[in-house]
């Protein structure tokens, strides 16, 4: 998970190496924070927080059949 995850960021920033994913197991609850370099936020979230939107959507997917709630946290 942290590598798809990870994969999609970096692919959209222009510092791929300040990218970093942590992970958090709350409960029944996956909290997914993502760092990236503040310049890049606005890159990561997209227009109207399409992109961002987007990469929650197929992080939850992966996740539907395990029945896990998945919370992806981006942070600059």
């Amino acid at each position: 998970m942290l590598n798809l995850l990870e994969t999609i960021a970096k692919s959209l920033v222009d510092n791929p190496d300040a990218v970093v994913v942590t992970e958090e197991d709350r409960e029944d609850t996956l909290v997914l924070s993502l760092s990236v370099a503040p310049e890049d936020v606005g890159k990561v979230i997209g227009k109207g927080g399409r992109r961002a939107q987007a990469i929650r959507t197929i992080i939850r997917a992966q996740h539907l059949r395990d029945g896990q709630r998945v919370i992806i946290d981006i942070q600059g």
